[in-house]
């Protein structure tokens, strides 16, 4: 297959669905979603055996413990994907939204209304979730999607897929809105990052190696997200009982998610009755502690550190684990070996509170509050396209709205530049 003819094929018909969204109206859309959310549970059979197919295939693959969880769709999960998109239908339109409006001498009426995007790509790995959630966000924002899933999940998200494109077309909208690639072959990722004209912006999901592959390839825009070395750090002002289960939740709930902690910071001056009780609980849950000098000293059985393991996203039962002094130190760290995703503070004081959130450089801070809390449908989005470490031009957890971008409509009654 020629990779290039691949995607100027699906690009040209994602281009033409994306003119037809411009002017479907928000009710139509959200028709388009419930009805997505219907064919998913309708569905539900199909996808499953799918996803058996593809968890039959996981040790082929080399997927870790974590990665198969990540990959696995039970029924709880695939009603989670039909919820997903009922939320997203009821989130307000951003489409066609005015952002400001002025009225300027002469009589000129200036306007900045939100508008899609247009064709977005996004490549992505190991969660099948993602094509549901990835395929109703960009049908909300008025954008028509291409996606490439990783081949560990390739018959979860065919199915998936199969079932939204078949309930889009029902409702009258045109199916190429979503395209799953059927093709595994490395060079499509290649063809999608240089796909200009057709292909107006692309978010890759994944390892690191991948978004820098994407990055690498790209002559279009890319929103990254490059890893997820998320931090809790324990003050010592900080409710140890409450830092403990903290400390729990954000490596142990699910530690192959990009919001899982992958380094803990503990204030010297609470080290001492910190660390050992929270080391203790975390190895029983089989965690692997990696530790500097005074944490080795403090912890039974945590290995020593090297450079590599502070900025490491591990993905893993392995948590990185280092004693500082103080807030500036913990600032510094988290700076310095961060990946701007999400990090949190474990403390009751409120000074010490915001000099964190003014200085640790993150998309998403977290006070009191475990990372894995880190999620578009936590934050109200419904559910997200990614998570993006970026400044521009979108940051943190992706909705329909970063989906959007604006324009500037400009009315007069015949103005002319003096």
């Amino acid at each position: 297959m020629d990779a290039t003819q691949y995607i100027k094929d699906l690009g040209l018909a994602a281009r033409g669905a994306a003119m037809e969204l411009t002017v479907a109206t928000g009710a139509q859309r959200d028709a388009a979603l419930r009805a997505c959310a219907a064919a998913i549970r309708r569905r539900r059979p199909d996808i499953q055996t799918a996803n058996e197919k593809d968890i039959a295939r996981s040790d082929e693959f080399g997927l870790s413990r974590a990665m198969v969880d990540r990959l696995r769709l039970d029924g709880a999960a695939i009603e989670g994907m039909a919820v997903a998109l009922e939320q997203i239908a009821a989130q307000d339109d951003p489409v066609g939204r005015t952002i400001s409006v002025a009225d300027r001498p002469g009589g000129l009426r200036v306007e900045k209304r939100r508008v899609p995007i247009g064709v977005v790509g996004i490549i992505y790995e190991s969660r099948p979730n993602v094509t549901a959630d990835a395929g109703g966000l960009c049908l909300k924002s008025a954008n028509a999607c291409i996606l490439r899933g990783g081949k560990e999940a390739m018959n979860s998200n065919l199915a998936i897929a199969a079932a939204m494109r078949e309930a889009i077309a029902s409702v009258q909208l045109p199916a190429a809105a979503l395209s799953m690639i059927d093709n595994p072959d490395h060079e499509i990722v290649t063809a999608m990052a240089k796909a200009e004209g057709l292909i107006d912006v692309i978010i890759p999901r994944g390892g690191e190696r991948l978004i820098r592959a994407v990055v690498s390839a790209a002559t279009i825009p890319v929103i990254k997200h490059f890893a997820g070395n998320c931090h809790v750090y324990v003050h010592s002002q900080a409710d140890l009982e409450m830092a403990q289960r903290i400390a729990m939740n954000a490596k142990c709930q699910r530690p192959g998610t990009c919001n899982a902690m992958e380094t803990l910071l503990v204030d010297r001056a609470v080290a001492q009755r910190f660390l050992p009780a929270v080391a203790a609980q975390l190895q029983e849950a089989g965690v692997e502690l990696r530790g500097d000098e005074a944490v080795c000293r403090l912890v039974r059985g945590a290995k020593p550190a090297d450079e590599a393991d502070w900025s490491c996203e591990y993905l893993d039962l392995i948590l990185a684990v280092k004693v500082v002094d103080g807030l500036d130190a913990a600032i510094a760290h988290i700076n310095k070996y961060g990946s701007r995703h999400t990090d949190a503070i474990v403390t009751e004081s409120p000074a010490v509170t915001e000099k964190f959130i003014a200085q640790v450089d993150s998309s998403s801070v977290m006070v009191n509050a475990s990372t894995r809390l880190a999620d578009g449908g936590v934050y109200g989005l419904g559910a997200e396209v990614g998570i993006s470490t970026d400044k521009l031009h979108a940051r943190g957890p992706m909705g329909a709205e970063d989906l959007t971008t604006y324009k500037w409509i400009v009315t007069g009654r015949g103005n002319l530049r003096e």
